[in-house]
Protein backbone atom coordinates (compact mmCIF):
# COMPACT_ATOMS: atom_id res chain seq x y z
CA UNK A 1 0.00 0.00 0.00
CA UNK A 2 1.02 3.23 -0.74
CA UNK A 3 2.33 5.62 1.99
CA UNK A 4 0.69 8.67 0.95
CA UNK A 5 -2.64 9.86 -0.58
CA UNK A 6 -3.98 12.38 -2.93
CA UNK A 7 -7.10 13.65 -0.95
CA UNK A 8 -9.51 16.70 -1.99
CA UNK A 9 -9.97 19.11 0.92
CA UNK A 10 -13.55 19.66 1.69
CA UNK A 11 -14.56 23.47 0.61
CA UNK A 12 -11.50 24.52 -1.39
CA UNK A 13 -11.61 26.03 -4.45
CA UNK A 14 -11.15 24.51 -7.69
CA UNK A 15 -8.29 25.70 -9.52
CA UNK A 16 -8.64 27.76 -12.13
CA UNK A 17 -9.34 26.66 -16.09
CA UNK A 18 -6.27 27.49 -18.65
CA UNK A 19 -7.22 29.91 -21.38
CA UNK A 20 -5.72 28.57 -24.56
CA UNK A 21 -4.12 31.90 -26.28
CA UNK A 22 -5.68 32.64 -29.34
CA UNK A 23 -3.39 32.09 -32.94
CA UNK A 24 -1.79 34.94 -33.96
CA UNK A 25 -1.73 37.17 -30.51
CA UNK A 26 1.88 36.78 -29.96
CA UNK A 27 4.58 36.27 -32.84
CA UNK A 28 8.62 35.78 -32.65
CA UNK A 29 10.73 37.84 -35.75
CA UNK A 30 12.58 35.54 -37.93
CA UNK A 31 15.35 38.52 -37.77
CA UNK A 32 15.68 40.30 -34.33
CA UNK A 33 14.01 37.53 -32.53
CA UNK A 34 11.92 39.77 -30.39
CA UNK A 35 8.27 38.28 -29.40
CA UNK A 36 6.24 40.98 -30.83
CA UNK A 37 2.24 41.47 -30.16
CA UNK A 38 0.29 40.38 -33.62
CA UNK A 39 -2.58 43.27 -34.11
CA UNK A 40 0.88 45.62 -33.76
CA UNK A 41 2.30 44.40 -36.43
CA UNK A 42 -0.85 44.00 -38.75
CA UNK A 43 -0.95 47.98 -38.22
CA UNK A 44 2.41 48.13 -39.14
CA UNK A 45 1.82 46.26 -42.99
CA UNK A 46 3.32 43.43 -41.69
CA UNK A 47 6.72 44.77 -40.50
CA UNK A 48 8.23 43.79 -37.91
CA UNK A 49 8.42 47.49 -35.72
CA UNK A 50 11.91 46.81 -33.86
CA UNK A 51 14.01 45.90 -36.77
CA UNK A 52 11.89 46.71 -39.99
CA UNK A 53 12.10 43.10 -41.25
CA UNK A 54 9.42 42.17 -43.61
CA UNK A 55 6.92 39.38 -42.95
CA UNK A 56 5.31 37.39 -45.43
CA UNK A 57 2.15 39.65 -45.90
CA UNK A 58 -1.40 37.46 -47.29
CA UNK A 59 -1.92 37.81 -50.43
CA UNK A 60 -5.58 39.58 -49.85
CA UNK A 61 -3.63 42.18 -47.56
CA UNK A 62 -1.30 42.54 -50.78
CA UNK A 63 -3.73 43.65 -53.16
CA UNK A 64 -5.49 46.03 -50.92
CA UNK A 65 -2.27 47.78 -49.95
CA UNK A 66 -1.65 48.07 -53.29
CA UNK A 67 -4.17 49.06 -55.60
CA UNK A 68 -6.76 52.03 -55.20
CA UNK A 69 -9.60 50.85 -53.03
CA UNK A 70 -12.64 49.45 -55.34
CA UNK A 71 -10.45 49.08 -58.31
CA UNK A 72 -9.44 45.34 -58.75
CA UNK A 73 -11.01 43.96 -61.08
CA UNK A 74 -9.85 39.86 -61.58
CA UNK A 75 -9.76 38.13 -64.63
CA UNK A 76 -9.08 34.31 -65.36
CA UNK A 77 -10.57 33.24 -61.40
CA UNK A 78 -11.89 30.43 -63.09
CA UNK A 79 -8.95 28.42 -64.68
CA UNK A 80 -7.64 25.86 -62.30
CA UNK A 81 -4.75 23.12 -62.91
CA UNK A 82 -5.11 19.48 -63.80
CA UNK A 83 -3.33 16.77 -63.32
CA UNK A 84 -1.48 15.69 -67.08
CA UNK A 85 1.18 13.67 -65.55
CA UNK A 86 -0.83 11.72 -62.69
CA UNK A 87 1.47 12.82 -60.69
CA UNK A 88 1.81 11.26 -56.83
CA UNK A 89 4.02 11.78 -53.78
CA UNK A 90 3.06 11.12 -50.47
CA UNK A 91 -0.36 11.46 -51.88
CA UNK A 92 -2.11 12.73 -54.93
CA UNK A 93 -1.42 15.37 -56.93
CA UNK A 94 -5.32 16.56 -57.71
CA UNK A 95 -5.69 16.17 -54.26
CA UNK A 96 -3.24 18.29 -52.88
CA UNK A 97 -4.88 20.90 -55.09
CA UNK A 98 -8.29 20.63 -54.18
CA UNK A 99 -7.15 20.67 -50.58
CA UNK A 100 -5.25 23.45 -51.33
CA UNK A 101 -7.88 25.26 -53.15
CA UNK A 102 -10.24 24.69 -50.15
CA UNK A 103 -8.27 26.41 -47.59
CA UNK A 104 -6.34 29.59 -49.87
CA UNK A 105 -9.35 30.21 -51.07
CA UNK A 106 -7.75 31.01 -54.28
CA UNK A 107 -7.83 28.38 -57.59
CA UNK A 108 -4.13 28.63 -57.93
CA UNK A 109 -0.81 30.04 -56.94
CA UNK A 110 -1.88 33.55 -59.47
CA UNK A 111 -3.76 35.79 -59.17
CA UNK A 112 -4.52 38.54 -62.22
CA UNK A 113 -6.72 41.37 -63.48
CA UNK A 114 -6.89 45.02 -64.01
CA UNK A 115 -6.83 48.00 -61.38
CA UNK A 116 -5.52 51.05 -60.90
CA UNK A 117 -2.14 52.74 -58.73
CA UNK A 118 -2.30 56.04 -57.71
CA UNK A 119 -4.72 56.90 -60.73
CA UNK A 120 -3.52 55.13 -63.03
CA UNK A 121 -4.96 51.89 -64.87
CA UNK A 122 -2.41 48.66 -64.91
CA UNK A 123 -2.71 45.10 -65.44
CA UNK A 124 -1.43 43.96 -62.17
CA UNK A 125 -0.54 40.04 -61.00
CA UNK A 126 0.18 38.69 -57.41
CA UNK A 127 2.10 35.34 -56.74
CA UNK A 128 -0.03 33.65 -53.76
CA UNK A 129 2.65 31.98 -51.80
CA UNK A 130 0.75 30.33 -49.44
CA UNK A 131 -0.69 28.34 -52.56
CA UNK A 132 2.14 25.39 -52.76
CA UNK A 133 4.96 28.02 -52.12
CA UNK A 134 3.76 30.10 -55.05
CA UNK A 135 5.08 27.33 -57.67
CA UNK A 136 4.21 27.86 -61.25
CA UNK A 137 2.58 25.19 -63.29
CA UNK A 138 0.74 25.58 -66.70
CA UNK A 139 -1.94 27.88 -64.74
CA UNK A 140 0.10 30.37 -63.51
CA UNK A 141 2.35 30.75 -66.31
CA UNK A 142 -1.18 30.92 -68.67
CA UNK A 143 -2.12 33.36 -66.18
CA UNK A 144 1.21 35.37 -66.20
CA UNK A 145 0.84 35.13 -70.42
CA UNK A 146 -2.75 36.56 -70.28
CA UNK A 147 -1.81 39.56 -67.78
CA UNK A 148 0.48 40.52 -70.54
CA UNK A 149 -1.23 39.66 -73.42
CA UNK A 150 -4.07 42.04 -71.95
CA UNK A 151 -1.34 44.88 -70.70
CA UNK A 152 -0.68 45.25 -74.38
CA UNK A 153 -3.92 45.10 -75.79
CA UNK A 154 -5.04 47.95 -73.67
CA UNK A 155 -1.68 49.50 -74.11
CA UNK A 156 -1.57 49.66 -70.01
CA UNK A 157 1.62 49.29 -67.77
CA UNK A 158 2.29 45.92 -66.68
CA UNK A 159 2.88 44.98 -62.74
CA UNK A 160 3.78 41.58 -61.03
CA UNK A 161 4.60 40.80 -57.87
CA UNK A 162 6.78 37.56 -57.43
CA UNK A 163 7.02 35.19 -54.17
CA UNK A 164 7.72 32.05 -55.84
CA UNK A 165 10.14 28.77 -55.04
CA UNK A 166 9.89 27.95 -58.68
CA UNK A 167 8.30 25.78 -61.29
CA UNK A 168 5.60 23.45 -60.43
CA UNK A 169 7.61 19.85 -59.91
CA UNK A 170 3.80 17.88 -60.01
CA UNK A 171 3.76 19.05 -63.66
CA UNK A 172 7.23 18.44 -64.69
CA UNK A 173 8.35 19.62 -67.98
CA UNK A 174 4.97 21.27 -68.34
CA UNK A 175 5.73 24.36 -66.20
CA UNK A 176 9.64 24.68 -66.87
CA UNK A 177 7.79 25.31 -70.58
CA UNK A 178 6.08 28.70 -68.98
CA UNK A 179 9.54 30.26 -68.60
CA UNK A 180 10.02 30.45 -72.05
CA UNK A 181 5.78 31.04 -72.78
CA UNK A 182 5.87 34.47 -70.47
CA UNK A 183 9.07 35.59 -71.58
CA UNK A 184 7.88 35.23 -75.16
CA UNK A 185 4.98 37.39 -73.93
CA UNK A 186 6.91 40.41 -72.66
CA UNK A 187 8.80 40.67 -75.95
CA UNK A 188 5.28 42.42 -77.63
CA UNK A 189 5.82 44.99 -74.99
CA UNK A 190 8.95 45.95 -75.35
CA UNK A 191 8.73 46.03 -78.79
CA UNK A 192 5.76 48.51 -78.36
CA UNK A 193 7.30 50.66 -75.63
CA UNK A 194 4.78 49.17 -72.79
CA UNK A 195 6.30 49.29 -69.39
CA UNK A 196 6.65 46.51 -67.14
CA UNK A 197 7.25 46.47 -63.79
CA UNK A 198 8.18 43.54 -61.62
CA UNK A 199 8.20 43.81 -57.97
CA UNK A 200 10.27 40.37 -56.03
CA UNK A 201 9.38 39.58 -53.02
CA UNK A 202 10.56 36.84 -50.14
CA UNK A 203 11.16 34.42 -51.79
CA UNK A 204 11.39 35.11 -55.85
CA UNK A 205 13.36 31.86 -56.43
CA UNK A 206 13.62 29.24 -59.33
CA UNK A 207 11.95 29.06 -62.93
CA UNK A 208 10.04 32.82 -62.25
CA UNK A 209 13.42 34.28 -60.92
CA UNK A 210 15.17 32.61 -63.83
CA UNK A 211 11.89 34.13 -66.04
CA UNK A 212 9.99 36.67 -66.55
CA UNK A 213 10.78 38.06 -62.46
CA UNK A 214 14.08 39.15 -63.92
CA UNK A 215 12.65 40.57 -66.87
CA UNK A 216 11.22 43.85 -65.99
CA UNK A 217 11.56 47.42 -67.47
CA UNK A 218 12.14 48.26 -63.64
CA UNK A 219 12.78 45.65 -60.72
CA UNK A 220 12.16 46.55 -57.47
CA UNK A 221 12.32 44.69 -54.28
CA UNK A 222 11.27 44.66 -50.85
CA UNK A 223 14.31 44.78 -48.01
CA UNK A 224 15.97 41.49 -47.11
CA UNK A 225 13.83 39.43 -50.04
CA UNK A 226 16.14 36.27 -50.81
CA UNK A 227 15.91 36.34 -54.69
CA UNK A 228 17.87 34.09 -57.02
CA UNK A 229 17.99 30.03 -58.75
CA UNK A 230 19.15 27.96 -56.48
CA UNK A 231 19.30 28.46 -52.64
CA UNK A 232 22.60 29.15 -51.22
CA UNK A 233 22.40 25.74 -49.32
CA UNK A 234 22.44 24.19 -52.70
CA UNK A 235 24.79 26.21 -54.42
CA UNK A 236 27.31 25.74 -51.19
CA UNK A 237 26.87 21.89 -51.31
CA UNK A 238 27.54 22.14 -55.21
CA UNK A 239 30.46 24.92 -55.47
CA UNK A 240 32.03 23.91 -52.21
CA UNK A 241 32.71 27.29 -51.09
CA UNK A 242 31.61 29.87 -48.64
CA UNK A 243 29.20 32.36 -50.40
CA UNK A 244 29.47 36.14 -49.28
CA UNK A 245 27.41 37.44 -46.81
CA UNK A 246 24.37 38.67 -47.40
CA UNK A 247 24.07 36.33 -51.10
CA UNK A 248 21.19 36.53 -52.68
CA UNK A 249 19.64 39.37 -50.45
CA UNK A 250 17.96 42.00 -52.16
CA UNK A 251 20.93 44.54 -51.20
CA UNK A 252 23.41 42.05 -52.47
CA UNK A 253 22.04 42.37 -55.98
CA UNK A 254 21.42 45.82 -55.58
CA UNK A 255 25.47 46.59 -55.07
CA UNK A 256 25.86 44.08 -58.07
CA UNK A 257 23.15 45.78 -60.54
CA UNK A 258 21.04 42.94 -60.93
CA UNK A 259 18.01 45.30 -59.53
CA UNK A 260 17.23 48.82 -59.50
CA UNK A 261 15.56 49.67 -56.29
CA UNK A 262 14.54 48.04 -52.76
CA UNK A 263 11.22 50.04 -51.69
CA UNK A 264 9.89 49.50 -48.11
CA UNK A 265 6.43 48.07 -48.15
CA UNK A 266 5.19 51.17 -46.93
CA UNK A 267 6.28 53.29 -50.03
CA UNK A 268 5.94 50.92 -52.87
CA UNK A 269 2.14 52.13 -53.62
CA UNK A 270 3.47 55.81 -54.16
CA UNK A 271 6.89 54.54 -55.39
CA UNK A 272 4.98 52.45 -58.20
CA UNK A 273 3.00 55.14 -58.95
CA UNK A 274 6.09 57.03 -59.83
CA UNK A 275 7.39 55.31 -61.78
CA UNK A 276 4.36 54.39 -63.96
CA UNK A 277 4.05 57.98 -64.49
CA UNK A 278 6.94 58.41 -65.46
CA UNK A 279 6.99 55.33 -67.99
CA UNK A 280 3.61 54.75 -69.54
CA UNK A 281 2.83 54.54 -72.90
CA UNK A 282 1.28 57.79 -75.15
CA UNK A 283 -1.03 57.07 -76.49
CA UNK A 284 -1.17 56.65 -80.09
CA UNK A 285 2.63 55.80 -80.11
CA UNK A 286 4.11 52.94 -80.68
CA UNK A 287 7.97 51.43 -79.88
CA UNK A 288 10.86 52.78 -81.83
CA UNK A 289 10.78 50.97 -84.98
CA UNK A 290 6.67 51.69 -85.25
CA UNK A 291 5.26 48.67 -83.27
CA UNK A 292 5.66 46.11 -86.14
CA UNK A 293 9.16 45.59 -86.34
CA UNK A 294 9.31 47.47 -89.68
CA UNK A 295 12.55 49.46 -89.47
CA UNK A 296 12.24 52.80 -91.39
Amino acid sequence: MAWWSKKKTLGAAPAPEKRPVPDGLWQKCDDCGEVLYGEEVAQNLGVCPKCDHHFALPTHDRIRLTLDEGSFTEHDSAIESLDPLGFRDSKRYRDRLRTTIRNVGFADAFVEGVGRIEGHEVAVGFFVFEFMGGSMGSVVGEKVTRLLERAHERRIPAVIFSASGGARMQEGILSLMQMAKTSLALTRLRRDGIPYVSVLLNPTTGGVAASFAMLGDVILAEPRALIGFAGPRVIEQTIRQKLPEGFQRAEFLLEHGMIDRIVHRKQMRAELGRIIELLAPVPGRSGADGGDGAKA
